[in-house]
């Protein structure tokens, strides 16, 4: 999933900075790469995306997070929204909705 992403958004002109393989690891390449706009998925080993969504936005309130999971359920989507994340993915997505939604989340002011 993650080398999709990359392909996805790398072919669409975005410069893909890292990739992490948990929430810990996603935390840590956050704080290293600040990166514009974090793509995260919801399950993952350790921590979960959501928990890693939080943790990232303590750090920085200014954080932009696209959160992307099969879970489609409304509760999810309502937490992923309400932690601050920018926008909600549902897999199996297509590139045109990915790339909308990080193209939307990279906007100031939002």
């Amino acid at each position: 999933m993650r080398m999709m992403l990359r392909d996805i958004l790398t072919t669409n002109g975005f410069e893909v900075v890292g990739e992490a393989k948990n929430g810990s690891e996603a935390i840590s390449l956050y704080q290293t790469e600040k990166p514009d706009v974090v793509v995260m998925d919801i399950v993952m080993p350790e921590m979960d995306g959501l928990a890693a969504t939080e943790e990232i936005r303590r750090i920085d309130p200014g954080a932009k997070v696209v959160i992307c999971s099969a879970m489609g359920q409304k509760d999810i989507v309502i937490k992923a929204l309400g932690i601050g994340a920018r926008g909600f993915i549902v897999k199996p997505f297509d590139a045109e909705r990915l790339v909308e939604a990080v193209r939307k989340a990279a906007l100031p002011g939002l």
